[in-house]
């Protein structure tokens, strides 16, 4: 019998955590939850766990059925393996002092970001670093040519959320604190901007 865990109503990234936790003791669970960034979040949980997801809408609720896809439980890794380069964008401007000139320099270092050679295997995008990934930035072109070379970009749902801008988002996903916590912390080198 599925484990059900009812995430409706729940903020970021509680709907993850919860799932997360019932996901290390059954092999079937379903989630229940009622936005569409929840949705997403617990599907990829749940696929980067080898679960199959299947998707019922009904009453404006969204029940993902997951299901194990092998039939042995894998046991917990002992030890964290130590990852890739994240680049952790806090805000839209870059540096402290004149607002236009660290937006002018933001702009530059995500232009430039895509010439090196030692690129960042995600970038994550909080606070009012979120505005960069949504219509009308400046950056969009610069950073959808980094996502095109396979970088993993991660835009904070909460921060969305709170700028009242998430239905805006251009390129990249929108995440939550859970996907955020777990890459930073097992990243290899943080790249604070």
């Amino acid at each position: 019998m599925a484990k059900v865990v009812d995430a409706r109503g729940l903020e970021c990234p509680q709907p993850v955590v919860l799932t997360n936790r019932a996901l290390e003791e059954s092999d079937e669970v379903t989630t229940i939850v009622d936005n569409e960034v929840a949705k997403e979040n617990v599907s990829r949980l749940a696929r980067s766990k080898a679960f199959r997801v299947k998707i019922e809408e009904k009453d404006a609720l969204f029940y993902l059925h997951l299901t194990r896809e092998s039939s042995k439980k894998e046991p917990a890794p002992e030890k964290v393996v130590i990852g890739p380069t994240v680049l952790l964008i806090a805000s839209d401007s870059f540096g402290r002092g004149s607002e236009e000139l660290g937006q002018l320099l933001m702009r530059s270092f995500l232009h430039t970001l895509g010439e090196v050679f030692a690129l960042p295997n995600r970038i994550i995008c909080i606070n009012s670093g979120v505005k960069l990934v949504v219509e009308g930035s400046l950056v969009l072109n610069d950073l959808r040519a980094l996502e095109e070379k396979g970088i993993d970009i991660l835009a904070c749902g909460t921060c969305l959320g709170y700028y009242e801008i998430k239905n805006r988002i251009m390129v990249g996903k929108i995440s939550n604190m859970y996907d955020i916590a777990s890459a930073l912390l097992s990243a290899r080198k943080i790249i604070e901007l």
